[in-house]
């Protein structure tokens, strides 16, 4: 897709795929309107074979797969022993297979071998074989489909838990995003395909505009070797709190049940009077806190930027991480080679560090811990 006329090459962990066909705004329209198709053909595809492929996924991740039925769209994370994210995945089954669409293929593949011991299962990264396609259709694969994952994203999935708004609230419930696995070989007649019938071509400015304002994490973008599922509200898709141990699985419960995440995800309205935007990693500071003496100098670092997008009607957006402790209403500004940019933030994960169904205390509560935020 990159030979296309327009088409301008991505970056970082988008490189490979076009940013934009030359006319990103039309593009963004064109996929909010449920009539553009992206090309995402840089992420990895991971596939595990054999009778005993759904226990084994089951018993080695944090979600429940035991009897994902097939065409049914799910999405999981393998944990280190401390809880901290390592891979993700969104995965669904077709009966025979069980395909796991991924940004770290060749990690995840390596890891999900050496977990194999003497159970019947063959696990393979079939990246080189399948490209995949981004439709902004609210629907599963259907038999005459070919695999296709429907992102679950933000519904709370049975087994899991929220720490920001009800799902329909949430302002992901109206994006719709589902991933088209094609044979690489034929990427291009598929795109024709679909813009036979209207459809624009439209490039990652535009899916990631609609991510960040989805508050939809990216492993490559908002995970650092810090992460736990909390921090990023993570517990509503990719998490089940109620099945059987798994790597990791005490820190989330510990989390859940007695403790708060040390951090937390925000979206931030960037102030867009300037050209420039900050650049992912860029700190993110109290405003006006300290010393005006440079760029960098506003305030106490609290976090970083994770995402930023210039989105078509809300303008610039980001989403970053913060310290769990910082006032959901104070005004916050990001460091940008044209210096400091205003950021007002919005609440993701809520500041209470606590969950919708967090189980009530049956005794003093941890320093710090008021009362359950929801009674």
């Amino acid at each position: 897709m990159l030979r296309r006329r327009g088409a301008v090459d991505g970056a970082g962990p988008d490189a490979g795929v076009a940013w934009h066909y030359g006319d990103p705004t039309a593009e963004q329209r064109a996929l909010a309107r449920g009539g553009a198709v992206v090309d995402q053909s840089h992420l990895g595809v991971v596939t595990v074979t054999g009778p005993d492929r759904l226990t084994w996924l089951h018993s080695i991740t944090s979600q429940d797969v035991a009897a994902l039925p097939p065409r049914t769209s799910s999405e999981l994370l393998v944990l280190d022993p401390n809880g901290h994210v390592e891979h993700t995945a969104g995965v669904v089954d077709d009966g025979t297979t069980t395909w796991l669409l991924t940004e770290s293929p060749a990690g995840l593949s390596t890891w999900l071998d050496r977990m194999r011991f003497m159970l019947r299962v063959e696990v393979a990264d079939v990246t080189d074989d399948w490209a995949a396609l981004g439709e902004p259709v609210d629907a599963e694969g259907t038999a005459d489909e070919p695999v296709t994952w429907r992102d679950p994203w933000p519904r709370t999935a049975p087994g899991g838990t929220r720490y920001g708004p009800e799902d329909a609230a949430h302002p992901g419930a109206d994006r719709a995003w589902r991933i088209v696995l094609v044979p690489r070989a034929s990427l291009a007649e598929q795109v024709a395909q679909r813009e036979a019938t209207g459809w624009t071509l439209a490039g990652t400015w535009a899916s990631e505009a609609a991510r960040v304002e989805a508050w939809r994490p990216r492993a490559s973008h908002e995970v650092d070797h810090r992460t736990i599922p909390h921090e990023l509200d993570w517990l509503r898709t990719a998490v089940h709190l109620h099945k059987g141990c798994y790597r990791g699985q005490e820190t989330v419960a510990r989390v859940h049940n007695l403790g708060r995440p040390p951090r937390r995800l925000v979206m931030l309205h960037l102030d867009g009077s300037g050209h420039l935007l900050p650049e992912t990693g860029a700190a993110v500071r109290l405003a006006g806190t300290g010393p005006r003496t440079g760029a960098d100098a506003d305030g106490k670092v609290v976090g970083h930027v994770t995402s930023v997008a210039r989105h078509h009607e809300l303008g610039p957006i980001a989403l970053a991480v913060v310290k769990r402790s910082v006032p959901v209403d104070v005004e916050l500004v990001v460091d940008s080679d044209a210096g400091a940019v205003t950021a007002g933030q919005e609440v993701v994960v809520a500041g209470e560090g606590v969950s919708a169904d967090r189980p009530a205390a049956r005794g003093p509560l941890t320093r710090g811990l008021g009362q359950h935020p929801m009674l």
